[in-house]
């Protein structure tokens, strides 16, 4: 049997540091009080899960509540904007690998097969994806300026992790580059993505490895460092995302600065949400068999894109209430 001192103990890992380093003692005293006076209670178990479970998503910048520890609108608003970031370069990720197939399967197709809803919906998922890489670039270039001009100790852990990530996937993409399916295939007889070249496909490919290898499994079958690059790929990918979002938030952004990246954020998550759009319709037209067909995992990956720009909406909103508070 746990004495109430436990049990209290226990229940305050519901909560994040942050929260438990200012307001712990207190709130453990209580609920010690509590215990002793009710030993049972599934109320009292699940109110502070719940309490426990929203203060987590305001540290994370999901939610406006439970924030009386950071009284700083403004950092309020960095820390949104840094889960904004991880979660929109997540999105980049799994868009770039649905769109990757359908780039093979229009390789692939001739023009007299091809049907007019799927060829409509592959040109709106390229569009996005295009759109979205160039509000990437508008975001990129004053948020590092910003983070070299104020370089500190602090920043640099995250740095050093998310050069290392680049580099490998940088690496890994351009080896992996000239075993991309797509060679070879009737872009000549007039399909969509003659406009787009082949080395990007190729790249894009080879950088999303570890879900569209299943293109190929049965035919070639993988040898070591293909093995190797699909467990390292996605790996260097979540670090380059943990990393991004940490130097966002530890980073010095003046308030202008700010509103300028949440504006582009809020364009991004539009522009992700009529790629997903275009998923969506992909994933219903393209039940005949075919090349461009939407398989198991690309419906997985459709749903798992959803639940990530969910997310993002969500740190969205929750630093463009922040700005209002700035401005306030």
């Amino acid at each position: 049997m746990r004495t109430p001192q436990e049990r209290a103990a226990r229940l305050l890992r519901w909560y994040p540091k942050a929260w438990r380093n200012r307001y712990g003692e207190e709130f453990a005293e209580f609920l010690i009080a509590d215990i002793e006076e009710r030993p049972q209670s599934a109320e009292r178990a699940l109110d502070v899960a719940r309490a426990g479970l929203l203060a987590r998503l305001a540290v994370a910048g999901l939610a406006g509540q439970h924030v009386a520890w950071q009284p700083d609108p403004g950092r309020r608003v960095q820390v949104s904007l840094g889960t904004l970031c991880g979660a929109l370069t997540a999105c980049l990720a799994l868009a770039a690998a649905l769109w990757s197939q359908l780039a093979i399967a229009w390789e692939w197709t001739l023009p007299t097969t091809a049907t007019p809803p799927v060829m409509r919906a592959t040109l709106v998922m390229s569009a996005a994806v295009l759109a979205f890489l160039v509000l990437i670039g508008l975001a990129i270039v004053p948020a590092g300026y910003a983070i070299a001009r104020n370089c500190n100790v602090r920043m640099l852990g995250p740095l050093l992790v998310l050069a290392a990530a680049v580099s490998l996937l940088a690496f890994g993409g351009h080896h992996f580059l000239y075993q991309w399916p797509g060679s070879g295939g009737h872009s000549e007889g007039g399909t969509l993505f003659p406009v787009i070249p082949a080395g990007i496909q190729a790249f894009a490919w080879s950088l999303t490895y570890w879900f569209s290898v299943h293109w190929f499994w049965l035919t070639t079958g993988l040898g070591g460092w293909e093995v190797a690059w699909i467990v390292a790929s996605p790996l260097a990918l979540a670090a380059a995302v943990a990393a991004a979002a940490t130097l966002v938030r530890r980073a010095d952004l003046s308030p202008r600065l700010l509103a300028y990246e949440t504006r582009l954020a809020a364009a991004a998550c539009a522009v992700m949400g009529v790629f997903l759009g275009g998923c969506g319709y992909w994933v219903y037209v393209g039940r005949p068999p075919g090349l461009a067909h939407a398989g198991q995992l690309d419906i997985a990956a459709a749903i798992l894109l959803a639940l990530v720009l969910a997310a993002a909406y969500q740190a969205q909103r929750t630093a463009l209430r922040g700005l209002q508070l700035v401005r306030g």
